[in-house]
C-alpha cells in the first residue's frame, strides 16, 4: 500500500504546473446569427451521438413536417449503400413551436472508419468518424458552452485537436427560455457535432421549467436524446455507454439521487454490470461539482456527493468531470474530502465560454485536495493511451490561441490494485437494498 501511495504521489507531484499570474482577456459578446433562410425540408442543427454497441444516433431538425426521418449512409462520398429510418418529435414552449426533430439510429458500424451520410434524402452530405474499438482514444471536454465569442474560440480550438468523442457536462445553449437560442446553438455546433459524437448531460440552464405550465428539460430532452434506453435507464437525464476500453456514466445533478431514487438504483445496477477487464477505465460526468474551492456554487453538490460518493469510491471510478462553476480546477485523488490514492481525480471544467462570465474568486487557503485552479475559459483533452495510463491536459483560451496550462498523467485504479482491493466493499454496497 505504501508503494502504491508513493507512486501515485510521484505522478501527481511531477505533473503539477506552476504558472505566473495570468492577465485574462476581456469578456466577449453573445454571438448574433443573421437570418439564413433555407428550404423547409433542409436538415438543420445536425448532431450525432453514440447509441449502443456499434450504432450512432443522427439528430436533425426540419421545418417541413412531412420530411422523412431517413438517413442514407456509406463509407464513400455519395455512396449510400445503407439506409435507416427513425422517429421524430416536436414540442411547444409558450408561443414557440419547434421544427420536426428527427432521431435516427444507424448501424451496425465499423470502428475507426469515416462514414458519409445525408439526412431526409436531401440537403448537404455530412461526414463522421466512428471511435476506435480499443485504445488509444481521445475525448474533448468542455462544459457550460453558451453562444459567445469565447464559445466560438473554444469550439475552434477543439476543432483543431484530434479527438474521437466530445464530452459536455451540462449547460449547453444558455437559451434560458428563449427557444430560438436552442436553434442558433444547434447551428453553431453543427460543424463539430455532425462529425464526432457529442455525449452530453444536463445542467441547470436546461431546466427551463415554468410551474403549472412547462415541465423541466422539455427542450433538452426533445433535442438532445442520449442512449438512456440502451443503458437501461428510464430517463434521458442519466445514462451510460462504453467506448473503446472505457465505461462512462453520465449522472443527473437535477434528477432525484437519494438512496430510494430511480437514478441511484439504476447506478447500482449499471456498476454491477461493469467488467473492468473489458473496460478498465471508469469515468463519470455530472454538472454540479462535488469538490469545489471556488466561491461560486459552494455546497450545491454536497447532498448528491454524500449519497453517491461512497458508491463511486467502492466501484473504483478513475475520473469525475463536472461543470457549473465557470472556471477550471483539478484535484489529486481524493475521497471523503481527504487525499486518497484509491479515490477519483475530480476536475471542474465549466469554462467553455458562457455569457455569465468567469467565476474569479476562490476560497483561501487552497484545500489540500486542490492541485490547480484558474478562472479562464478553455477546454480539456483526455487521451487514454492504454489500460494503465491516460494523459489529461487543459488548454486555456489565450487571445484565440489554445495554451496548454495544466497537464497530468493518470494511472488507472485497475493497474494500481485499488479496484481489486475494494471489490468486497463494492459487492456489499451493490447487494444492499
Amino acid at each position: 500500500m505504501e508503494l502504491k501511495f508513493v507512486l501515485t504521489a510521484f505522478v501527481f507531484i511531477s505533473a503539477t504546473v506552476t504558472i505566473a499570474e495570468y492577465i485574462r482577456p476581456q469578456p466577449r459578446r453573445t454571438l448574433e446569427f443573421p437570418w439564413d433562410p433555407k428550404p423547409s425540408s433542409h436538415p438543420q442543427q445536425v448532431h450525432i451521438s453514440l447509441a449502443g454497441d456499434s450504432h450512432m444516433r443522427v439528430t436533425w431538425i426540419t421545418d417541413d413536417e412531412s420530411s422523412p426521418s431517413v438517413v442514407e449512409y456509406g463509407t464513400s462520398p455519395g455512396g449510400y449503400n445503407c439506409i435507416a429510418e427513425g422517429e421524430s418529435t416536436s414540442y411547444r414552449y409558450l408561443f414557440y413551436r419547434s421544427g420536426k426533430i428527427h432521431h435516427t439510429v444507424i448501424g451496425p458500424l465499423e470502428h475507426d472508419i469515416a462514414y458519409f451520410y445525408r439526412c431526409g434524402r436531401q440537403g448537404p452530405e455530412f461526414e463522421f468518424k466512428t471511435p476506435p474499438a480499443q485504445f488509444p482514444i481521445t475525448f474533448a471536454v468542455a462544459g457550460d458552452l453558451g453562444q459567445t465569442g469565447w464559445t466560438k474560440s473554444t469550439l475552434d480550438h477543439i476543432g483543431r485537436c484530434k479527438y474521437d468523442v466530445h464530452l459536455l457536462p451540462g449547460d449547453l445553449s444558455y437559451a434560458d427560455y428563449m427557444q430560438h437560442r436552442w436553434d442558433t446553438f444547434g447551428e453553431l455546433v453543427q460543424p463539430l457535432a455532425s462529425a464526432r459524437p457529442w455525449m452530453v448531460t444536463q445542467g441547470n440552464h436546461e431546466k427551463e421549467s415554468i410551474p403549472l405550465i412547462m415541465d423541466a428539460f422539455q427542450s433538452y430532452n426533445a433535442r438532445w436524446k442520449m442512449p438512456f434506453e440502451e443503458s437501461g435507464s428510464n430517463s434521458n437525464l442519466y445514462y451510460s455507454f462504453d467506448v473503446a476500453g472505457a465505461h462512462l456514466i453520465m449522472l443527473g445533478s437535477y434528477a432525484d439521487y437519494d438512496e430510494y431514487s430511480d437514478q441511484y438504483r439504476w447506478l447500482k445496477d449499471d456498476l454491477s454490470k461493469v467488467d473492468r477487464k473489458k473496460t478498465p477505465w471508469l469515468l463519470v460526468l455530472l454538472h454540479v461539482p462535488w469538490y469545489n474551492s471556488n466561491e461560486a456554487h459552494q455546497g450545491e453538490g454536497d447532498g448528491m456527493m454524500a449519497v453517491m460518493e461512497p458508491l463511486l469510491y467502492a466501484a473504483g471510478v478513475d475520473l469525475v468531470l463536472a461543470g457549473h462553476v465557470h472556471a477550471y480546477e483539478r484535484s489529486i485523488r481524493v475521497n471523503n474530502g481527504k487525499p486518497d490514492p484509491c479515490g477519483a481525480v475530480y476536475i471542474t471544467i465549466g469554462d467553455g465560454g458562457n455569457k455569465e462570465g468567469l467565476a474569479r474568486k476562490y476560497k483561501n487557503p487552497q484545500p489540500d485536495w486542490s492541485v490547480f485552479r484558474e478562472a479562464s475559459f478553455g477546454h480539456g483533452e483526455l487521451k487514454i493511451v492504454n489500460s494503465t495510463h491516460a494523459f489529461w491536459s487543459w488548454h486555456r483560451n489565450d487571445d484565440d490561441e489554445p495554451v496548454m496550462s495544466d497537464q497530468l498523467w493518470i494511472t488507472s485504479l485497475v493497474s494500481s490494485g485499488c479496484v481489486a482491493e475494494k471489490s468486497r466493499e463494492l459487492r456489499k454496497i451493490l447487494m444492499s437494498p
